[in-house]
C-alpha cells in the first residue's frame, strides 16, 4: 500500500508540480492537496496521511501554527516544511511546532523527492533488545541547511 501524502501550499503550479513529479510513483499516493492552514489541518484530520508537505507562507494560518495544530490533531504525521523563506526557520521553531524537516523551495524536486523518502522509509534501530522505528527525515535536508538550522 503507497504510502499517503498531502501537500499544502497556496500556489496551484506548486501542487500540480509536485503531483506530476510523484505521478509515476507506486509507493507514494497523494491523497488530498490544500491551499491554506485550515484546509490542510481539515484535510489533514479526515485523510490521516503519512506525511504532509507544508508550505511557510499560507493564508488563513501560516505553515508553523498549522504544524502546531496538526500535531495536536494528528500526532503521528511527519511534516516537511517546504518553502522559499527557509533561512527564516530556525531549529527552535521546528522543534517547538513539530516539523520533521525544512527544505527550501530551490533545492528543487530532486530534493524533495530525498526528503519524502527519508521521512517515509523507517530504519531499524537496536534499543535495549527491541527493534524500534525511526524516521530520518532530517538527514534528508541538504548540508547548507543542515548547518543553517543547527546555527539557530
Amino acid at each position: 500500500m503507497p504510502k499517503q501524502l498531502l501537500i499544502a501550499d497556496d500556489s496551484y503550479l506548486v501542487r500540480e508540480t509536485i503531483k506530476n513529479v510523484l505521478a509515476g510513483r507506486t509507493d507514494i499516493a497523494v491523497c488530498g492537496e490544500a491551499s491554506n492552514g485550515l484546509e490542510t489541518v481539515e484535510k489533514a484530520k479526515a485523510l490521516k496521511p503519512d506525511l504532509i508537505l507544508l508550505d511557510l507562507a499560507m493564508p488563513e494560518m501560516n505553515g508553523a501554527e498549522t504544524a502546531s495544530v496538526l500535531k495536536m490533531a494528528v500526532p503521528d504525521v511527519r511534516i516537511i516544511l517546504f518553502t522559499m523563506h527557509s533561512e527564516n526557520v530556525g531549529s527552535y521553531l521546528t522543534s517547538a511546532v513539530g516539523i520533521d524537516a525544512v527544505l527550501s523551495k530551490p533545492d528543487g524536486m530532486t530534493a524533495l523527492l530525498n526528503a519524502v523518502e527519508a521521512a517515509l522509509t523507517p530504519t531499524s534501530t537496536l534499543v535495549e533488545g527491541e527493534t524500534s522505528t525511526q524516521k530520518p527525515a532530517q538527514t534528508a535536508l541538504p548540508s547548507a541547511e543542515r548547518r543553517k538550522a543547527s546555527q539557530v
